[in-house]
């Protein structure tokens, strides 16, 4: 495989149910189904819906449902029964995603999951709380990053994102990013899909492939803040051996370990635009 196909293994989750895409439940099964068989089905990861929202998928998706591998977002108050009781129905939920920040609730809830069920908690970026960050890596789970949004104070600062990059990986902490990821080079792009959508600049996923990837290698913060910030594509080189970002270069086996070791996927409302960008460049 080619560098760029192994940075993109499975990395993204689909999201369409979210803003900017808010898709409803039949389109959203229906791109599923239809990318998991298209041509670049090897860059899909797993369908994101609300916990809440599972009677409503069920109805859409019908027998497909089996065959879809599933990331439910869930909030501390919800009933772990619940989830627990899809997953004895033989439902494919293979992570869930929780947005809480106490840390008696992270305790809590991650003691009730399997341990086969990857459990991602959420966390400010700017905030970068050590006893938080502590208290997953104590559970034996995972971090959630929110990258972005439909305004522009959603997104956090280069410089927060690596040194929230260095301090998971000082814990051996995994991560996914979420949220004003759709481009792979950091860009100016509007903030929704509507006409009079505001623009912002927004993080691009191989911008925070390679500085995650700096950073595990023994890279230190500074240089990934200024890889984050990088906005010209010309600094950018890819070949089927490798990537490259001006003096730093990262081959295929390194990409693959950090996919497989620290950065484990993004989550995106939209599938066709990273991949539509990335055969604009010419990297795909």
């Amino acid at each position: 495989m080619t560098v760029i196909a192994k940075l993109l293994d499975g990395l993204i989750d689909y999201a369409g149910l979210y803003p900017p895409g808010s898709l409803d439940m039949q389109a959203l099964t229906r791109n599923y189904h239809s990318y998991r068989h298209g041509r670049h089905a090897y860059a899909l990861g797993r369908l994101v819906v609300d916990l809440k929202r599972m009677e409503e998928l069920r109805k859409a998706a019908g027998e497909c449902l089996q065959q879809f591998p599933l990331s439910l977002i869930l909030t501390a108050e919800q009933d772990l029964d619940g989830l627990l009781r899809l997953l004895d129905e033989g439902l494919k939920i293979e992570a869930v995603e929780i947005k809480t920040e106490t840390l008696s609730e992270i305790e809590r809830i991650a003691k009730r999951l399997p341990v086969e069920v990857l459990t991602f908690f959420e966390v400010v970026v700017a905030a970068g709380d050590a006893k938080v960050l502590d208290a997953i890596c104590a559970a034996g789970a995972q971090v959630k990053l929110r990258m972005g949004g439909v305004v522009a104070d959603a997104f956090p600062s280069p410089r927060a994102t690596a040194g929230m990059l260095q301090a998971l990986t000082d814990r051996h902490l995994m991560f996914k990013a979420t949220a004003g990821l759709h481009h792979p080079l950091r860009s100016r792009h509007p903030y929704t899909y509507a006409p009079d959508s505001a623009f912002g600049v927004m993080h691009g996923f191989v911008n925070l492939c390679c500085a995650a990837a700096l950073i595990h290698f023994g890279g230190d913060a500074i240089d990934a803040a200024l890889i984050l910030e990088e906005t010209d594509p010309h600094a950018w080189v890819a070949s089927p051996e490798s990537v490259a970002w001006r003096d730093f270069r990262w081959r295929t086996f390194q990409i693959e370990e950090v996919r497989q070791e620290f950065f484990r996927c993004v989550g995106s409302c939209s599938f066709t635009d990273p991949l539509g960008d990335l055969e604009t460049l010419g990297w795909l």
